[in-house]
């Protein structure tokens, strides 16, 4: 059958248009209606949002809570990120190795993914509680009296980080996983032909052919770091803790117990655009270190 270029053109748009009104009605409209929210002032219940501009966007950034929010989440990025490329890599480089039993190892490093972040969370709260928690115990053990971990504004966020990394390194590690398997395995024989040791391998051969990997994990975990809540809102229970303030609690705080919609939208939108510059950031830094050559 021949068709014509109207037919043609027809034909395709109807194929498309479940998509398109999909796109339109839950992320193109919504997109939209969230920008105009943000520079309304609405409590839901007091009538319809009043239009104000850009107040909602001055408020918050002249307000000490978005520099203090700021300040934890960057807090968390800088103990999280080295952390987790180096678990993930440690992990990935473990099961890279060739022995029995090696598909078991795989999916219990894989079971604190699968884990509800809620579960995950009360068992870390439980972990690190001074009183009766299982760290704590051993540090006594050793006689080194533990912190108060959650209820201590030092030791609160580094507590957060230490359940992330146990939730988060079995994804990142078969990502590693991935990386390395696609290295060829001729690289270090010749290495070894050289003399080179397992920390030169290492350097000069394992590294720079994941970099790839390394910049996609380092993109993912910045992005997520940025979105903390589920062991936020879990782990630490006072609300008014200011070392538990990050981004997305405090939207979910504005939105659905301040019932400051317009505020809590203009949050959304300023984590949107910090996200965005931060990524766009790296995707420029990229070209300084990650190797595309193999």
């Amino acid at each position: 059958m021949v068709y014509k270029k109207g037919q043609k053109i027809t034909t395709i748009m109807l194929f498309l248009l479940p998509s398109l009104l999909g796109l339109l009605l839950f992320s193109l409209i919504p997109i939209g209606s969230s920008l105009y929210l943000s520079l309304t002032e609405w409590d839901v219940i007091g009538g319809p949002p009043q239009f104000i501009k850009g107040d909602n966007y001055l408020n918050i950034l002249k307000s000490e809570e978005f520099w203090r929010v700021l300040k934890n989440t960057l807090y968390f990025i800088i103990l999280y990120l080295p952390l987790i490329l180096i678990s993930s890599i440690a992990v990935g480089t473990i099961l890279n190795r060739k022995y029995k039993g090696i598909a078991i190892y795989r999916t219990l490093f894989f079971i604190p993914v699968l884990t509800s972040w809620v579960a995950g969370a009360l068992i870390w709260r439980w972990v690190l509680s001074p009183e009766y928690g299982v760290i704590n115990a051993l540090l006594g053990y050793i006689g080194i009296k533990g912190p108060g971990w959650l209820y201590d504004k030092t030791w609160a966020m580094p507590g957060i980080v230490l359940a992330s990394i146990w939730k988060d390194t079995g994804f990142f590690g078969l990502i590693m996983l991935a990386g390395l398997q696609g290295i060829d395995p001729t690289y270090y024989e010749a290495a070894e032909i050289d003399g080179a040791g397992r920390w030169g391998k290492l350097w000069k051969i394992t590294l720079p052919l994941i970099s790839p990997t390394i910049f996609f994990v380092t993109v993912i975990s910045i992005i997520n770091s940025f979105q903390l809540f589920p062991q936020i809102m879990v782990m630490i229970i006072d609300r008014n803790f200011a070392a538990g303030h990050v981004f997305v609690e405090r939207i979910y705080q504005y939105a659905f117990k301040y019932y400051k919609m317009g505020y809590a939208t203009a949050f959304s939108w300023i984590l949107f655009l910090l996200i965005f510059l931060v990524t766009l950031l790296q995707f420029k830094l990229q070209k300084r270190w990650v190797s595309y050559d193999t």
